[in-house]
């Protein structure tokens, strides 16, 4: 995607200056990076520095720029719907419907329980499989339910042996479990390992530019939370998204609204959205893939605020005290 000035997609000139007043006047704690692409051209792109980390690991000061890589945390469980979004097309594994432990015959004995034999794909994409889950904990700690699944012997069996709490699909419950049950159907489905079937079915066709990906001892991408892009592939991506060019049928399915997350927001697959259509994939410390199809519009937010109380300030001030308070309707595409 390339730049272009700002009033030619329906934002006045001083758009980056908008921006840069945001930061000096404290608005936007932490900020490390801001895409902001219209009609598929970028408008605003910028770029400050910030201790970062790579998942638990202190990196330092880092003054970024186009080419450095950003933890998206959370925003990966939304990049994993994606591709098991691709590998459904492709016909390489079930439907949302089917049952989840079909999936897992290594754990065919779980399915002696009723309950957990009646688990389906669709209750692990859209967080509501009813299953013991708590992340409030640090994320340092084994007393976040995250974390001890990495920590387990199979984190797999891990997540689908909780108990249960409740009725499955009935409440959304924020699991990062149910992001790696997801991640492992795809490498059974095709076969590849979840970090090498994104380069070859996603980040390459779509030119979205470098990635890391954090993986667990067993070597397999960790779903939940540890990939690693620039802010402008994650732009390329959230562009492609929104004009359907990879997985049309499927990113439909994927951004409806299905269950409550919280007032105001509902949960699709592995996605936040709204009734208006919006989605946001979001990450903790602020990161932050915003979609509004009725404008064209991607935004996308890299930051520094781990496990912070206010990280959501950042973003949202990014979002609406300049991009949506700048944009207007009338412009020439």
């Amino acid at each position: 995607m390339r730049l272009i000035a700002p009033e030619r997609a329906g934002f006045p000139a001083d758009l980056p200056h908008r921006l840069d007043a945001l930061v000096r006047r404290g608005g936007a704690p932490a900020l490390h990076g801001v895409v902001v692409a219209r009609h598929g051209r970028v408008v605003l792109e910028w770029y400050g520095g910030g201790e970062d980390h790579v998942l638990n690991t202190p990196l330092g000061h880092v003054d970024f720029g186009p080419d450095t890589l950003h933890d998206l945390r959370s925003v990966t469980k939304s990049l994993v719907a994606l591709l098991y979004g691709l590998a459904l097309e492709s016909g390489l594994v079930p439907e949302p419907g089917e049952p989840l432990l079909s999936v897992f015959p290594e754990h065919a004995d779980l399915a002696a329980d009723p309950r957990r034999a009646g688990l389906t794909i669709g209750h692990a994409l859209t967080m509501t499989m009813g299953l013991e889950w708590d992340e409030s904990a640090p994320y340092t700690s084994p007393a976040n339910s995250e974390i001890a699944m990495e920590l387990a012997p199979d984190r797999c069996r891990y997540v689908l042996e909780r108990p249960f709490v409740e009725k499955p699909g009935e409440q959304w419950r924020y699991s990062g479990g149910a992001a790696a049950l997801a991640g492992a159907l795809v490498e059974k489905g095709t076969g590849l390992r979840l970090q090498e079937f994104a380069r070859t079915a996603l980040f390459e066709p779509l030119g979205a530019g470098p990635f890391e990906w954090s993986t667990g001892s067993d070597g397999s991408a960790l779903a939940a939370s540890g990939l690693r892009l620039t802010p402008r592939g994650l732009a390329r991506i959230g562009q492609a998204i929104l004009n359907r060019e990879i997985a049309p049928g499927w990113v439909g399915e994927m951004l409806r609204p299905r269950v409550p997350a919280w007032e105001g927001v509902f949960y699709g697959y592995l996605w936040y959205v709204g009734q208006d259509g919006r989605a946001t994939a979001m990450g903790n410390g602020g990161q932050r893939l915003f979609l509004l199809p009725d404008l064209d519009l991607v935004v996308v937010v890299t930051a520094g605020a781990y496990d912070e109380a206010g990280q959501d300030t950042a973003p949202r001030a990014v979002l609406e005290d300049v991009v949506l308070a700048a944009i207007t309707r009338g412009d020439a595409r």
